[in-house]
């Protein structure tokens, strides 16, 4: 699978290794092993090791790999990776300098084909994310809303849904811009409202989000269904394709009459891409 192609994202805490396996082997299309808020400070070296035997051993599993860091422990945490296994890393409050540092130090450990995701989490990553988007290795950013909302002081409520959404179609749209991946949608810490999260997930594909992360396993089917197209638009999207062809590249209409062109294709492809 392709790092940008993944659809969910599920939380391990990395002082957890009893976890690792399981997830791996699960619906999850990738796994984020946290080394950053889910371990306490104590507990931090013994996670890196954890994480270091696990990663030795060869976990079997297509699943992908992510290693969520923090930018104050970041040449320990990506120590604990030296030895790869690994398929990208989601740098934690990113910025600049902490991406441009993770690139550094994945290219010291000869780890070539590591990608990088970074997470929104502050107000300044907000503004910097089209220069972070230049950044070696970048693939993608997430969102860490419960961090970038206390930041930007925003209390949440269904009177501020709204000026939120402002805040993550800016991600959209900064990711579209600089020609990187559809972004990564903020989880849910309610992961007992999987009703609500059916909703939100939804709403987030429409938003133009491509993925979104979990912190609980039930979320990850909610997440694949909804981000995997339906027969019926495939089916769809395949006529559009053809008929386009056949009109070699000239507008055309579709079976019901409605005008198709480049436009209208591209978006028959997108969903072609992620069935």
């Amino acid at each position: 699978m392709n790092p940008t192609s993944a659809r969910s994202f599920l939380y391990v805490p990395a002082n957890k290794p009893e976890l690792f396996d399981k997830a791996a082997g699960g619906a999850a299309d990738a796994v984020i092993i946290d080394l950053e808020d889910a371990v306490p400070l104590p507990e931090k070296d013994r996670a890196r090791a954890a994480l270091t035997r696990w990663l030795a051993s060869e976990p079997s599993t297509d699943t992908q790999i992510w290693i969520r860091v923090t930018p104050e422990f970041m040449m320990q945490d990506l120590e604990a990776v030296a030895e790869g296994g690994v398929t990208g890393i989601m740098v934690a409050k990113c910025s600049v300098e902490s991406l441009t540092r993770a690139d550094r130090l994945l290219t010291q450990h000869n780890l070539g084909e590591v990608e990088l995701i970074g997470l929104i989490e502050t107000a300044h990553s907000l503004r910097a994310l089209p220069e972070m988007a230049r950044c070696n290795r970048v693939r993608t950013f997430g969102i860490g809303e419960v961090d970038l909302l206390a930041d930007l002081r925003i209390t949440r409520s269904a009177a501020t849904e709204p000026m939120i959404d402002a805040v993550r179609l800016n991600v959209v749209i900064d990711c579209a811009a600089a020609g990187l991946a559809a972004p990564i949608a903020p989880t849910s810490t309610d992961f007992r409202d999987l009703d609500g999260f059916v909703g939100t997930t939804e709403r987030f594909v429409q938003m133009g989000f491509r993925a979104r992360t979990a912190l609980h396993p039930r979320q990850v089917p909610i997440i694949n269904a909804a981000l995997t197209p339906s027969v019926d638009d495939v089916d769809t999207a395949r006529r559009l394709v053809q008929l386009y062809a056949d009109s070699q590249g000239g507008p055309t209409v579709d079976d019901n009459g409605r005008f198709v062109d480049e436009a209208v294709v591209r978006g028959a492809r997108e969903i072609l891409g992620r069935a």
